[in-house]
């Protein structure tokens, strides 16, 4: 059997980061003497979260352009050619076989200096808009896997495969644990429970408006699963000590969360949409309008138009939720019909078709 030599980048958030992650983790199961190199940006959580799931990492320093002037920008292209050089360095020392990009701006300079040299290269987009970076990589790329309809307008046709986002494995089965996650967050089993989540590190303006409304939920009789993020947990805990309100910095057992709700409020990032189609639970989407191109709201809006979820805009939250909120809460029909309709987009075989595509590069 041939020893393959797999190199990966892909980083700044979790949205970049735990695809590739997932990838990783297919492949090795499959060709169990091959070598994994991640590369990440210097200074991001990639250089914690790779290592803790068993794979070497390199960094680069790189970040992304800032929307208006700021001294970062100025650094760019010096950053630029640095990270070009050592990403020269990196392939010539490791001489991968294939290389691997899912998103954010290390992957830039990687799969650049990849595809330079020959190496085929694939690239994973996550969102229905691409950022920056994976449409300049999408001309040299061998393959690019998709996870929406409609993106032959900026990536080449006959390169494109839709095969969905990777996501945890443990989200497939959540039918059979709602006992055991009532049980593990301690919740009233008669009654309805909201998961509120605003992305690995919180959602200010999801935070502000849940903790608004603890009076609101209450007279609903809704209990809350709320992760409010690790920069935001000082300032609610004391909302944690309402007795419908299970508080968390940070959820790790999420199936668990998953299983226990009946509603779900979430930011629209990409990852995060491809689990809750699979989850299969009635959601309001708030998307983030600090994301580069408002991927959010597009990502929220591909959904929407399928008649597969609710949008609530952050500018709208004060007039709307209360409103939406309780019309979803009082009618069993939408609920059901949301829920349905959502899980008919999941695409729930991503990981292996990614890995797939991989395969018949490594094979050519």
């Amino acid at each position: 059997m041939e020893q393959y030599r797999i190199i990966l980048s892909g980083g700044g958030t979790g949205g970049h980061i735990y695809p590739a992650i997932a990838i990783a983790n297919e492949l090795k199961s499959r060709h169990t003497d091959a070598e994994f190199l991640f590369v990440g940006a210097k200074d991001r959580m990639e250089m914690e979260k790779v290592p803790q799931a068993g794979y070497k990492i390199e960094g680069l320093w790189i970040s992304g352009l800032q929307r208006k002037l700021t001294f970062k920008n100025l650094m760019f292209p010096f950053k630029l050619i640095s990270s070009l050089i050592k990403a020269k360095k990196i392939i010539r020392n490791f001489n991968p076989d294939v290389a691997i990009g899912t998103g954010g701006f290390a992957s830039g300079p990687l799969l650049k200096v990849a595809s330079s040299k020959g190496i085929p290269s694939l690239i994973q987009e996550q969102n229905s808009f691409p950022g920056i970076t994976n449409k300049l990589l999408a001309k040299k790329a061998a393959k690019i896997c998709v996870a929406y309809d409609g993106l032959e307008r900026f990536f080449p046709a006959q390169k494109i495969v839709k095969t969905g986002n990777p996501v945890r494995q443990d989200l497939l089965d959540i039918r059979n644990k709602r006992e055991e996650a009532i049980a593990f967050f301690n919740l009233e089993p008669n009654k309805k429970t909201l998961l509120v989540i605003g992305g690995s590190l919180g959602a200010r303006r999801i935070n502000q408006l849940i903790s608004k409304e603890l009076d609101f939920f209450n007279t609903l009789n809704v209990q809350l699963i709320w992760q409010c993020g690790k920069l935001y947990h000082e300032t609610y805990k004391l909302d944690g000590h309402a007795k419908h309100v299970n508080l968390h910095p940070f959820i790790n057992k999420m199936d668990l969360a998953y299983a226990a709700a009946d509603f779900i409020i979430s930011r629209a990032g990409a990852g995060s949409v491809s689990e809750l189609c699979i989850v299969g639970k009635p959601v309001i989407f708030i998307p983030s309008p600090n994301v580069a191109e408002d991927h959010q709201t597009k990502n929220a809006l591909a959904i929407v138009k399928n008649k597969a979820a609710l949008m609530i805009k952050e500018e709208d939250l004060d007039v709307d939720f209360e409103n939406k909120f309780s019309q979803l809460v009082s009618s069993p029909e939408k609920q059901e019909l949301l829920g349905f309709k959502i899980k008919e987009l999941a695409l729930v075989n991503a990981t292996k078709d990614i890995a797939n595509e991989v395969d018949k590069l490594l094979a050519k």
